[in-house]
């Protein structure tokens, strides 16, 4: 759900016979996205649908909604706004904060934890295989010299050191080891793809599947369970290429940048 912009659109559609289902397992969000859609009810009356909310990760949607009854299922992926603009969250390396990085920071391990507790070996992997980062080695060999790491400026810095910005290159050099550290700490890949499991037993026949990435790991999940999906008869691709942010969209929300929308039909 995040911060409820998609679902306050979805429910002015779906009219008062319709029925809402929001996921999210970020308790801020889900508050703030629950005042949003308060407001939306206030503007729709009786025209607004019923609407539940599941304090949880989408990847558990087959846990509590039945298989078939859907009619349109919207995952978007990735860190919100709300939580890289929050600095004590621990996502963003533009602002000083701790290590945190967990989207339900109530449970699991930190991006710390990762940080000082891996060993060497097991951070230049996850960096290169989660961060697409090819100076992985070097940069771990950095950060277990620097260990303990206890803030996102800390770690920002001694990234930038060991691999510096490369000529043309337009992205802070730490970007690829913050994104490698949330993939890891949030399993975000391991939830896309639980999602993308139960996706077709949870849509109805006709249904719409919409998925948002934000970078090429959950694009690539996308697109290829969207093909394997398609061979296999389960579902039409509607998009053969992703849907992205037009000029006036970017202006307006620059972070709509990276985003690529996919959509298939269940059939």
């Amino acid at each position: 759900m995040g911060l409820a912009g998609h679902s306050s659109e979805i429910a002015k559609k779906l009219g008062a016979r319709g029925r809402l289902i929001c996921f999210d397992r970020d308790p801020k969000a889900m508050q703030l996205g629950r005042a949003r859609l308060d407001e939306v009810r206030a503007e729709l009356a009786t025209e607004m649908p019923e609407v539940l909310f599941e304090p949880r990760a989408f990847s558990e949607a087959a846990q509590v909604i039945a298989p078939g009854s859907l009619d349109g299922l919207l995952a978007d992926f990735g860190v919100s706004s709300l939580q890289l603009d929050e600095a004590h969250r621990g996502f963003s390396f533009r602002s000083e904060g701790p290590l945190d990085m967990r989207m339900n920071p109530l449970i699991g391990e930190t991006a710390e934890q990762v940080v000082n507790q891996a060993d060497e070996e097991e951070l230049a992997n996850l960096i290169y295989e989660f961060g697409e980062e090819r100076r992985s080695r070097r940069i771990a060999r950095a950060i277990v010299r620097a260990r303990p790491i206890t803030t996102t400026a800390e770690l920002a810095r001694v990234v930038s050191a060991a691999a510096p910005s490369m000529k043309g290159d337009k992205i802070h050099p730490a970007t690829r080891t913050f994104q490698a550290l949330r993939i890891r700490v949030n399993n975000e890949l391991g939830e896309i793809q639980s999602l993308l499991k139960s996706a077709g037993f949870l849509l109805k026949p006709g249904g719409r599947l919409v998925l948002i990435s934000f970078h090429s790991l959950e694009d690539r999940l996308v697109k290829d369970a969207f093909r394997e999906a398609a061979r296999n008869g389960e579902f039409e691709v509607l998009t053969k290429k992703p849907v992205v942010a037009g000029e006036e969209e970017e202006r307006k929300n620059p972070r709509s940048r990276s985003a690529k929308l996919r959509a298939a039909e269940k059939r």
